[in-house]
């Protein structure tokens, strides 16, 4: 293979270099195509653009293949717990059993956080979104931890910074819960691992104890897991975008959580159980909206199902919709909602019309579905999108200081009035 591009542009020939991955994938490194030509690369969206090289995820939306750091999503989801996989993804490999033990315990000594959060908590509206307060109390942090604000701190310095968000999000995500539910927060139990503090902080109340269902918990830790990196998206580029201006990791990762909020990118899981539930108001026939996503042209689109990135199944979904039906069985939820939700897939499983343009059911699909049988409300369901994504942002952001990489700066072509003569207010 040719190790250049040539380029051709009103007559002017450039050589480009070519960049190859370990994955053999091919990039056109264009750093110096404006200096050369004068001219810049139009991509509206990035949709073919490499904004950065990294070490981090590999995906492969044509196969179907997930990895983090060089191990497939399934030997993870299926043999690692959570925490394991924020180690591997933020410094590079999988922790040794001792090294295991010196990261959970660092993370659960930071779990705390300070009591002048919840002095913020109460000064929220009623009905506040869950998004916009965790975007705020991220970024606090970095008022609470001033030292975070110097981008030239050491090694030591930024590994204690993100040991205390891992530490700490959970905490503020069981926080908004109870907010939004009129309840007492719940504070860390350190002696529970970490999807079984962030569950308990949730879910327990201080009248009553509460039994950790070890179905839920392996469904929960499976979620995080699956969610945890997918490669240059929209938010993970926010993030490095952000931090490449040496804004500390709580003001990157809080930019990161806004993104997310966006309807197109973390509310797809919202998404499909409002589908579900305009569905069970219209009568609850599966099959009508079946048609209707057929018909092209009916402005209805299934929610949930296909990837604008995986053109082939999402090789999370195969992994999650076993838990999706555990978790079903045993809290035996009687909902007329995740009842269409059951149709809906089927249906699509089998019909031939969904099967030739593979739409499947994504990670989205089946992970509202859970978390609506956890009883989680919708309004949570993109707050629990960033626990899961905080590693991978954390690791994004990481790579990108360690790279020391410059401050993004996109070009753009112009395409308003030309230069023109100003003319006075009493004239115009």
């Amino acid at each position: 293979m040719s190790e250049t591009a040539k380029l051709n542009i009103q007559g002017s020939e450039v050589e480009l270099p070519l960049v190859i991955g370990t994955e053999q994938e091919v990039g056109i490194d264009i750093a110096a195509l404006r200096a050369s030509t004068k001219a810049v690369t139009l991509d509206v969206g990035y949709k073919n653009t490499g904004s950065t090289t990294s070490a981090i995820t590999f995906l492969d939306g044509e196969q179907g293949i997930l990895r983090h750091r060089g191990y497939s999503i399934e030997e993870l989801a299926d043999k690692a717990d959570f925490l394991e996989v924020a180690y591997l993804l933020i410094n590079g490999e999988l922790p040794t059993k001792e090294t295991y033990t010196q990261w959970d315990d660092d993370i659960r000594h930071h779990t705390l956080v300070n009591g002048d959060i919840e002095n913020i908590f109460n000064a929220w509206p009623t009905g506040s979104h869950p998004m916009g307060q965790l975007i705020a109390m991220i970024s606090s942090l970095s008022s609470f931890y001033p030292e975070s604000l110097n981008p030239n701190l050491g090694d030591d310095a930024r590994d204690r910074t993100i040991r205390r968000l891992l530490a700490k999000m959970p905490t503020i995500c069981a926080m908004i819960h109870k907010k939004r539910s009129g309840h007492p927060i719940i504070y860390p139990k350190n002696n529970l691992n970490y999807v079984e503090n962030y569950l308990n902080m949730t879910f327990k109340n201080v009248t009553e104890d509460y039994d950790l269902d070890p179905v839920v918990v392996n469904a929960m830790n499976k979620l995080l897991i699956l969610h945890a990196d997918h490669e240059q998206n929209c938010s993970a580029s926010t993030v490095r975008l952000v931090g490449s201006s040496h804004a500390n990791l709580y003001a990157s990762i809080s930019a990161g959580i806004a993104a997310l909020w966006g309807p197109l990118h973390g509310g797809a899981n919202q998404k499909v159980i409002e589908m579900l539930e305009a569905i069970k108001a219209d009568g609850g026939n599966a099959k009508k909206y079946l048609d209707k996503a057929k018909d092209k042209n009916d402005p209805f689109r299934l929610m949930g199902f296909g990837h604008r990135v995986y053109k082939n199944f999402d090789p999370r979904a195969k992994i999650i919709k076993k838990s999706a039906d555990d978790v079903l069985n045993k809290l035996g939820v009687n909902d007329p909602t995740l009842e269409i939700a059951k149709q809906l897939e089927e249906a699509a499983l089998s019909d031939p019309y969904f099967i030739e343009r593979k739409l499947f059911p994504n990670v989205d699909f089946y992970s509202g579905i859970i978390y609506r049988a956890m009883g989680f409300p919708v309004e949570m369901f993109t707050v629990l999108f960033a626990l899961g994504r905080l590693p991978g942002w954390i690791s994004q952001w990481k790579e990108m200081m360690e790279h020391r990489q410059p401050i993004g700066r996109p070009r753009q072509i112009y395409t308003g009035p030309v230069q023109r003569p100003f003319i006075n207010l009493e004239d115009r």
